[in-house]
């Protein structure tokens, strides 16, 4: 497992070295939602009993891991196939199963750390109860799993910047976006609740935000058992295309 120890190394060190952009720069965005929406909303709302404020928090904690886990295997997947570089990682003897884990774990770890961050800079705005902390780190694990494989999908997949954008805007975002962040899916018409119930990334943030308090829209272990099959499907389309070298090698 050397070869995945320094790959690991390598794309850990990349965002390290850009933190301010790839760290603190998604922390400062999520503090401006979340000043700008308690400020509106925080004495008007109420959702399942907590206070919008705190019922906010975890789900841009969570918004933040997800977004950033998937833009880190991303990136670096479509900026090595459009320099060239890629090359260098596909010459040594490493296994796809090397390869992949070192993706996306290395993906988990800049998620993680951007959700602390987020955490850290908004909890100041509210008191957080951390009902269930198991629960907490295992949809963030999850999570950062499912989106940093999605991000090599996204990656491999795309063969200039332009398709890649496309990817994040018109998959990643709607489905981070519209995963009840912002509100709970209660306060949706019931058309608009069913759809909810067909998008993974609900269940993420709803499972992510019973940790805190206690409560959610869904049981925390059918939660889980979407995440978990989400990231089944997900790795092994990922395994698949690696094994297969699909659009790495010419």
């Amino acid at each position: 497992m050397i070869g995945f120890r320094t790959l690991f190394f390598k794309e850990v060190l990349r965002f390290w070295k850009v933190s301010f952009q790839t760290v603190l720069a998604p922390v400062m965005t999520a503090l401006l939602y979340l000043m700008i929406f308690s400020h509106v909303l925080d004495t008007h709302v109420q959702v399942n009993g907590v206070r919008y404020t705190a019922f906010l928090i975890p789900g841009l904690v969570m918004m933040s891991l997800l977004q950033n886990a998937f833009a880190n295997s991303s990136s670096s997947l479509i900026q090595s196939k459009v320099t060239g570089s890629i090359v260098f990682v596909l010459l040594p003897p490493l296994s796809y199963v090397e390869f992949y884990l070192a993706y996306m774990l290395a993906s988990v770890m800049r998620g993680l750390m951007v959700g602390i961050g987020v955490l850290a800079v908004t909890a100041w705005f509210s008191p957080l109860a951390f009902a269930h902390p198991f629960w907490i780190l295992a949809f963030a694990l999850a999570g950062g799993a499912i989106m940093g494989s999605l991000g090599m999908v996204g990656g491999i997949w795309a063969e200039k910047f332009d398709q890649l954008a496309g990817f994040q805007n018109f998959l990643i975002m709607p489905l981070t976006m519209l995963s009840g962040v912002f509100y709970s899916i209660h306060s949706l018409p019931a058309f608009w609740q069913q759809v909810s119930h067909y998008n993974p990334v609900f269940y993420m943030i709803d499972g992510f935000r019973y940790g805190f308090f206690g409560v959610s829209d869904v049981s925390p272990f059918v939660s889980l058992a979407v995440v978990v099959t989400s990231f089944v499907l997900v790795g092994a389309i990922t395994l698949a295309m690696l094994r297969n070298g699909y659009k790495l090698r010419c």
